[in-house]
Formats: structure tokens, C-alpha cells, sequence
């Protein structure tokens, strides 16, 4: 079979796009004999009524009134034409996107790279999930809970990893004082994927966006949210160009964009081909006990959190459960978690 000839298990008689491709060809020809008829018909007559009699009071002659309602007619069309037109051309292009991204995404998914498998495209898994009517399908709760608690671990991972990598400590990134989670990396793997998910079949511009947007407002939320609760800062990008009151700054609102495309291309469906080996049943208990656990896990962080700033302040501890915070989340314990988190 020819490279430009239909194939039949495509489904239908011929490309799909064969239609549109000739019905778009034939739109310029159309617009350049819609400019010839208005020359023809109203551009001479327009001109002419310019170089005439002024018309008295404003209002034009009969003649006049004719050619104008006529041109008005026409030009009411054209502007219906153009808004159709506009239309259909950021429909084409959508569709022009998405089947190329689709595409690679099929390409990548069939080759290997030396060390690795290349992730499942997100196609593949929104097929499956449907024929296995799993209980993480698409974006639903279980879907959701699930993205929170893997990212609040791999996020601490990969930054622990980095700081070994680029400084040669190692220093907990943790920002929950049981287990090696952190909820603003949870958060971010959340507001992604919601974002970037109607994306997640198009190309990576789209990805790219969204992980820039997504994540600088993210990032200087939780900034914000810290210090207004905490009053403590973990990150401050004062010393960095381009920052916005130190919350956030050009260069990691990049480096979020990038996270963008990894993100949605390769982590998420990843992560998602392993959610679907959960069976549904045993799934749902696992997914309903992770997420109670990490509910008092933040509750726990953030009292023990605020007593440690109470007890820098010298404030003593007004209660017997304040005491029992203070001896179970001491400051030592709290330095070493919260490495770099400051009061100040």
C-alpha cells in the first residue's frame, strides 16, 4: 500500500481530514471572488458618494441610502464570515495539535531507552481505565488522593537527591513531622494534573504554560499562607532576579513550566499505569487509610509547628498538652525536619 493511500482499518473510506482539506482550499478562492464582487458592485459607488454633494443635514439621498444599506448588508455577512472563520480555524489548529501530539505520544510509548521503558501514553491509559471501569478513572477523588500522597513523597526524594547531588548533604526536606512527605509538593502534583488534564493529548506548549502559571501561583500561595499562619518562610528568592516579593521568581516559575511537561508526558501517566494494578476493592480501603493518615499528619505538623514558634518566643507552655507537644516535637526534632524553615 502506497504511502498516501487510504487505510481501510482506519475506519471509513478515505482520510479523514480529506474534506476539510479541500473545503479550506477552496475558502481563499472564495474570499478573493467576494473582493472582486464588492469592488465590482459598491467601491466605485462609495467613492463616488464621497466625491459628491454633501448630503443635507446628515441624511443621505435615496441613491445614496441604497448603496449604504446594501454595503452595511454586506458587511453584516463578512463579519458573521470572519467570526465563523476564526472559529474554525482555532478548532482546526486545536485538532491539528492534538493529533500530533497523540501521535508522538504513541511513537514514544513504543520505543525503549537503554536504562528505561518510556512512559504509556495518556490515551492508552484513559482507554483502559474506561474497560477496566477502575476506581481512579480520569480525575475523581480517588484519582486525586492518590496523585497528593505520591507526589508529597517523590517531591521530598527527588529534592533530597538534589541537594545531596549539588551541596553533598543530605537534609531532610520533609514537611510533615511523620514520614518523608511534603504536602506542598502533594498540592503541586494536584493543581497540575487538574490543569495540565484536558491537556494531557495536546502538545507540550500547553503543558508548558500551564506549569508556569499553575505553579508560580501555587508557590507564592503556600509562601503567603506560611508566613500569614506560621509566620516562618521556607523559601525566600529576594537575592533572585525577577522575584515577586521573594515568593516566587522568573527562573523557578521556568523551571515549573519544564515540570509542566515532564509532569503531565511522563510522571503522571506513569504513575497512573501503576494506580491502575490496584484492584478496585482493596484500592479504594488503601487510598481512603492514606489519605485519613495524612489528614492528622498535617494536623499534628501544624500544631507542633506553631508551638515551636510559641516556645522560640520564650512563651512556657500554658497547658499539660502543650507540654506533652513540647516534649514529644522538641526543638531539636524540629530543626532536623524542618531544616529549612525560618521564624524570622
Amino acid at each position: 500500500m502506497g504511502e498516501g493511500a487510504a487505510n481501510p482499518a482506519a475506519g471509513g473510506n478515505g482520510p479523514a481530514a480529506g474534506e476539510l482539506e479541500t473545503l479550506c482550499a477552496a475558502v481563499y478562492p472564495a474570499v478573493a471572488h467576494t473582493r472582486e464582487e464588492m469592488e465590482t458592485r459598491y467601491y466605485g459607488k462609495l467613492a463616488e458618494e464621497a466625491l459628491g454633494p454633501a448630503w443635507k443635514d446628515g441624511v443621505p439621498t435615496e441613491g445614496a441610502r441604497q448603496v449604504v444599506d446594501a454595503v452595511q448588508g454586506e458587511l453584516e455577512q463578512l463579519r458573521r464570515a470572519s467570526k465563523s472563520l476564526v472559529k474554525a480555524y482555532q478548532s482546526l489548529i486545536e485538532l491539528e495539535d492534538e493529533t500530533g501530539a497523540r501521535l508522538r505520544d504513541l511513537r514514544k510509548s513504543r520505543s525503549r531507552k537503554w536504562y528505561a521503558p518510556n512512559p504509556p501514553a495518556n490515551a492508552a491509559i484513559d482507554l483502559e481505565e474506561r474497560r477496566l471501569n477502575h476506581f481512579a478513572h480520569g480525575l475523581n477523588l480517588y484519582k486525586v488522593l492518590l496523585v497528593c500522597i505520591a507526589g508529597s513523597f517523590a517531591g521530598v526524594v527527588v529534592e533530597m537527591l538534589w541537594a545531596f547531588a549539588r551541596y553533598g548533604i543530605v537534609e531532610s526536606r520533609r514537611g510533615l513531622v511523620y514520614g518523608p512527605f511534603n504536602l506542598l509538593y502533594g498540592a503541586g502534583a494536584v493543581f497540575l494534573t487538574i490543569a495540565l488534564y484536558r491537556y494531557r493529548n495536546r502538545g507540550r506548549l500547553w503543558s508548558f504554560c500551564g506549569g508556569f502559571v499553575v505553579g508560580s501561583v501555587l508557590e507564592y500561595a503556600c509562601s503567603w499562607g506560611q508566613e500569614l499562619l506560621l509566620g516562618s518562610r521556607s523559601w525566600d528568592y529576594s537575592a533572585m532576579p525577577l522575584n515577586l516579593n521573594g515568593r516566587i521568581c522568573l527562573t523557578y516559575s521556568v523551571f515549573w513550566g519544564f515540570l509542566g511537561i515532564l509532569w503531565i508526558k511522563d510522571l503522571y501517566p506513569r504513575m497512573a499505569k501503576w494506580i491502575l494494578k490496584l484492584p478496585n476493592r482493596a484500592g479504594r480501603i488503601l487510598t481512603c487509610a492514606l489519605a485519613v493518615f495524612m489528614v492528622w499528619n498535617a494536623l499534628v505538623t501544624c500544631v507542633a509547628a506553631g508551638r515551636w514558634s510559641k516556645r522560640l518566643e520564650g512563651e512556657a507552655a500554658p497547658s499539660a498538652f502543650w507540654s506533652m507537644v513540647d516534649e514529644r516535637f522538641p526543638d531539636e526534632r524540629m530543626e532536623r525536619i524542618f531544616a529549612n524553615m525560618d521564624f524570622g
